[in-house]
């Protein structure tokens, strides 16, 4: 079912994802469009949406705490030596039109919009491909283009002085299940060892499946990866991790983040050649 509110992404035939663009949520937990559910070929479902742990995590999709001191994260704001405080700064990506749209994927064009003005202009691609009969992949690339007069930054709260929180930019939250996810990269193992560090590829295991996230481009691969396994299962790719990242007027930053979506508990080998086809050089 495709409507002008959603649409369903499908691979071999088959749904994995429904694309909800205009989301009807409170302010508070800064409305974005987002995937959710999605799932594995078999069917397994692999994101959670507004879970009582987090409510503002909204499946997957492209959430920032910090442009310009307003929040597109959701929820509360670190605030330098007060720490999370509410605050009535939340702003929200709206979307505008689809300039491509097909079963297997989509273009979209979006404004994000915080104390009635548009900040940032987003150009977000998404595309599903079979890689086997167990394992497809989303392949997600956002462009967040500077469209104020003036100059712009993108911060998080690891910038603003809470150590370890570099989350913002695109954003996986996992399924929580009764055991914490197991965390790997081609060369460490758990939360303490790949939190907060670059890694071509990095793994989260579930009890029947895998989920596999990799920068498909150099700049993208030079952010350190945030994860939570043991608070909640969480993935994403950090904008801003020492420091702010600049945004002059007109000025676009882009990233692009391929995910490996597996049935099964694959290991080291397997996930590495799915990697390997999935991201393409």
């Amino acid at each position: 079912m495709t409507s002008n509110d959603t649409t369903v992404l499908r691979v071999a035939g088959r749904p994995v994802g429904r694309y909800v663009t205009r989301p009807e949520l409170p302010a508070r937990l800064s409305p974005r469009p987002y995937l959710h559910p999605v799932t594995t070929l078999a069917g397994t479902a692999v994101t959670e949406l507004a879970p009582a742990d987090h409510a503002h995590h909204l499946g997957v999709g492209v959430a920032v705490p910090d442009v310009e001191g307003f929040n597109f994260w959701g929820g509360r704001t670190y605030v330098r030596d007060q720490g999370p405080t509410e605050l009535d700064n939340h702003g929200s990506q709206r979307h505008i039109a689809f300039q491509l749209r097909d079963p297997d994927g989509f273009v979209e064009e979006l404004r994000w919009v915080a104390s009635g003005g548009e900040l940032l202009r987003e150009r977000r691609t998404v595309a599903a491909t079979e890689l086997t009969e167990q394992a497809w992949a989303l392949d997600l690339t956002f462009s967040l283009t500077n469209v104020t007069k003036g100059p712009l930054s993108i911060g998080s709260p690891a910038t603003n002085g809470r150590p370890g929180a570099a989350y913002g930019g695109f954003f996986w939250r996992a399924r929580k299940e009764a055991s914490a996810p197991e965390v790997f990269t081609a060369g460490a193992d758990g939360e303490d060892e790949v939190h907060g560090r670059p890694a071509d590829w990095l793994a989260l295991r579930g009890g029947t499946w895998t989920l596999v996230f990799a920068g498909a481009t150099e700049r993208t691969r030079r952010d350190p990866w945030f994860v939570r396994t043991e608070e909640y299962p969480g993935v994403g790719s950090s904008l801003a991790h020492e420091e702010r990242v600049p945004l002059p007027p007109g000025e676009t930053v882009v990233r692009r983040v391929v995910t490996v979506v597996a049935d099964g508990r694959l290991d080291r080998d397997a996930t590495a050649a799915l990697v390997r086809k999935a991201v393409s050089p």
